[in-house]
């Protein structure tokens, strides 16, 4: 394992969820590097998603919480600029190998990672209030 990697193992910590002998080779992953991924960058994707408000949807301030849900959803789910962007993030933590492993099955990956995403957000929708 070369230097970059061992660094984000460290930086990154501990699996997180459970697994089992059972776990999809899907499931491992989101586990074992998606999830820590997600909680290491969550001031980032906060700050990321302020700006994004901030740029776009100034009226979001004023919307019902159901609306702000939903805009947290459609946001990273339609703004394809948006997506990448978080995307970026999350895949420029991976190992090489783990990497190798995620172009075999990118597109089932990058569905659990953005549904993972938009529920890490949707949770925290009161961070996303007016100063």
């Amino acid at each position: 394992m070369d230097q970059r990697d061992k660094l984000i193992k460290e930086i990154r910590g501990e699996s997180l969820g459970d697994t089992n002998v059972q776990s999809s080779s899907d499931e491992l992953f989101q586990n074992q590097v998606l999830r820590p991924i997600l909680q290491l960058q969550n001031d980032l994707f906060i700050a990321s998603f302020l700006n994004y408000i901030n740029k776009y949807k100034r009226d979001f301030y004023t919307k019902s919480v159901e609306n702000k849900l939903a805009i947290i959803e459609n946001a990273i789910q339609k703004d394809i600029k948006f997506r990448n962007a978080l995307k970026g993030m999350i895949i420029g933590l991976f190992t090489n190998d783990e990497y190798a492993l995620y172009i075999q099955n990118s597109s089932s990956l990058n569905k659990r990672m953005m549904n993972l995403l938009i529920e890490r957000l949707k949770s925290q929708v009161q961070l996303f209030e007016k100063e």
